[in-house]
């Protein structure tokens, strides 16, 4: 299992929000590239980026500094989310050097879209499923639908998504552990690899996620804590290797 720093950008900062809400930030670097390199260094082996207000803007806003990342680090894989809205997203995300484009909210507004991207960028596109108790949420978070996070996630799967972050909102950004039990759940539901997300706060939630009843949790993404010295990035990593085998 992999241990995937996020890297969130607001207004060209990398910040941290608490249930996904935009008014309540923490700022920790100025200097995004400054913070991949930390974390690269540290044995990231993969970057979870976040444009933050382009989930809001429905199209890159902090695009500057996703190429940036992508340019110096390209052996890196790195995945991108946040107002990915059109096919010529992630045309231009992929030329500049990332390897996965997320697709959040267009993705339940328009699941067409989904299957129209995976034709065009085999390989390369991931789903991102956000939820507030087991339903999916749009729009940067700002809207909760009617529909349930594993029926969209079969949905999606004979389109040929890459992955799936599965995002427990009411844990992101709290330091109150993942939500194991769904993320399992979801996990046992499908057979695409699943990236958890939200709620990680110490080693023995990588623990926890490692032994969890599935072995199709592929990645654990992890910001607040990293951040604030709850989790030791390369601790965590080295347990999720030994654990996996």
């Amino acid at each position: 299992m992999l241990l995937i720093p996020a890297i969130d950008l607001k207004d060209g900062q990398c910040v941290r929000l608490r249930q996904g809400r935009m008014e309540d930030d923490t700022v920790f670097s100025d200097n995004p590239l400054e913070m991949a390199a930390r974390w690269i260094d540290a044995g990231a082996r993969r970057l979870h980026l976040v444009d933050l207000n382009g989930a809001f803007a429905g199209e890159p806003v902090n695009g500057n500094a996703i190429r940036a990342i992508a340019g110096a680090y390209p052996d890196v894989p790195i995945q991108v989310g946040g107002g990915i809205r059109d096919e010529a997203t992630i045309d231009a995300y992929l030329r500049a050097g990332v390897s996965y484009c997320i697709i959040g909210t267009q993705a339940v507004k328009e699941p067409a879209f989904v299957n129209r991207a995976c034709k065009a960028f085999p390989g390369h596109v991931i789903v991102g499923l956000d939820a507030v108790s087991g339903m999916v949420a749009i729009n940067g978070w700002a809207e909760v639908t009617d529909q349930e996070v594993i029926e969209l996630a079969r949905r999606f799967e004979d389109d040929g998504i890459s992955a799936i972050v599965y995002t427990d909102i009411g844990r992101d950004g709290m330091l109150s552990g993942p939500n194991i039990e769904a993320t399992a759940a979801l996990a046992n539901a499908v057979s695409t690899p699943v990236i958890a997300s939200g709620g990680i706060t110490h080693i023995g939630d990588i623990e926890m996620l490692c032994r969890a009843e599935t072995t199709n949790i592929m990645g654990a993404i992890t910001g607040r804590a990293i951040y604030e010295g709850t989790l030791d990035l390369a601790e965590g990593q080295k347990l999720a290797d030994e654990l996996s085998g």
